[in-house]
């Protein structure tokens, strides 16, 4: 008999992120690395110089247990504009990471296996959702047949884009994938049919987006409220949020200094120290 008691939710946390930019999603992940966390980020928006740095200023000792791979395609001035150098790699290399963590930096080979294997004191994190949904739009737009005029069919490129966007949050998300996990997105306002609006995380188009935190059993908003960053746990008239153990937090919103970290705490043990001789390092 499947027992709930042995839910896979006692094993790893799956947790969706949003917030405006600029906002203070990426810096507050400080916190899980000073709670002990190894941190292994697919880095889609090169903006992970303010968790350096807070690191650094935090827990300087910490700093090996956060692993990174800057994913991003190079773009040049066009005639028309700037254009993508080449064919399209994000998307498919992000999808490879994804699989198995292995690449080669500087000559030097990096292989920390397959993420869905990784132990529960890992968190794989996407920084954001919102460029892992341009790298399959630019994928998708290079591979789409094109006319003899030139032209091409777009509404193929976006409904092939986020299928292949949904189905990486349905493994992601799913229980092979044993690790625990955070989407960092950004959110959009959208127009609903009864004429109200609310916050989504922005997709690759409108159809997407409300369909995105289906996949999440964890959903919290960050927001800047009189010049206070805070991280809001329960669901208002803009936005719907979750979190597996709603009871677990006395009040309806968390600091982003330590807020992530709380987080983390409430739904599982803290992660176990381990001797620094077994620390993985970047090198």
């Amino acid at each position: 008999m499947a027992s709930l008691a042995n839910h896979q939710s006692n094993s790893f946390t799956k947790l969706l992120l949003l917030g405006d930019a600029k906002s203070g999603k990426t810096g507050s992940l400080v916190s899980l690395v000073k709670a002990g966390y190894k941190l292994r980020i697919l880095d889609l928006d090169n903006l992970l110089d303010i968790l350096k740095y807070k690191i650094l200023e935090e827990c300087p000792d910490r700093i090996d247990n956060v692993e990174f791979r800057t994913i991003r395609d190079s773009y040049k001035a066009g005639p028309a504009g700037s254009i993508i150098d080449g064919k399209p790699k994000a998307w498919i290399t992000t999808i490879k990471m994804l699989d198995n963590w292995k690449y080669t930096d500087d000559g030097t080979e990096i292989d920390l296996g397959k993420p869905a294997d990784w132990s529960p004191d890992t968190i794989l994190v996407i920084d954001s959702l919102s460029r892992l949904c341009d790298a399959a739009y630019d994928f998708h737009e290079s591979i789409i047949p094109v006319g003899k005029s030139g032209d091409f069919d777009g509404r193929a490129v976006y409904g092939n884009a986020q299928d292949d966007v949904e189905k990486v949050l349905a493994m992601l998300t799913s229980k092979s994938f044993a690790v625990n996990l955070i989407v960092i997105a950004h959110g959009v306002y959208q127009d609903l049919p009864d004429g109200t609006k609310k916050i989504f995380p922005q997709g690759v188009g409108q159809k997407l987006s409300p369909k995105i935190p289906q996949y999440f059993p964890n959903y919290i908003r960050y927001k800047n409220v009189a010049g206070k960053r805070t991280i809001q746990l329960t669901s208002d008239p803009m936005i719907d949020l979750a979190n597996t153990r709603p009871n677990a937090f006395e009040g309806k919103t968390l600091p982003i200094e330590t807020g992530l970290a709380e987080f983390f705490a409430a739904l599982r043990d803290k992660p176990a120290e381990r001797p620094k001789s077994l620390t993985l390092k970047r090198v």
